[in-house]
């Protein structure tokens, strides 16, 4: 925060950026758990966004908008967003066979690719971004771009 209380651009990115890393946490734990979405946004909001542990660390705070808002459409249009993610997916390879992170991310990724008016290069970069923080040495981040970039031209055909 500045000393005027306004939270500058770069603050703003960050705050999304969680978000995002967020959101992708709370759709895997909804489907590990069975937990509904009210239940895990309120111990997200609750007990993550901001949260200082001794022996983790900080949490960074999140755009709690952007993050209910991430995780309300995902939960609202999975069918279709796993629908799209079948058709970008290689034929031997549904949805359903994926790992369950990989799955979280490209429901949230989705979401705001059909839903939200975030430009699709930033949702693709984005989501990129938090394959990487799941899965830092690993091909998945080329994987989710590749996905993403199919699912954003089907959404988008005049990228």
């Amino acid at each position: 925060m500045t000393t005027t209380g306004k939270v500058s651009a770069a603050a703003k990115k960050q705050m999304k950026s969680a978000a995002r890393l967020y959101a992708v946490q709370a759709l895997f734990q909804m489907e590990a758990s069975g937990q509904t979405v009210e239940g895990v946004t309120r111990e997200f909001e609750t007990h993550r966004f901001g949260a200082v542990y001794d022996e983790e660390g900080e949490f960074a705070e999140g755009d709690v908008d952007h993050f209910r808002a991430v995780v309300d459409h995902a939960v609202n249009h999975q069918a279709r967003i796993d629908q799209m993610t079948d058709r970008a997916l290689v034929a031997k390879w549904p949805i359903a066979r994926i790992d369950p992170v990989l799955r979280a991310l490209f429901r949230a990724a989705g979401a705001e690719l059909i839903e939200m008016p975030t430009p699709p290069k930033v949702a693709i970069t984005e989501y990129v971004d938090v394959a990487k923080a799941f899965f830092p040495h690993g091909k998945e981040p080329k994987f989710v771009n590749a996905v993403l970039d199919h699912m954003a031209h089907e959404v988008h055909p005049d990228l």
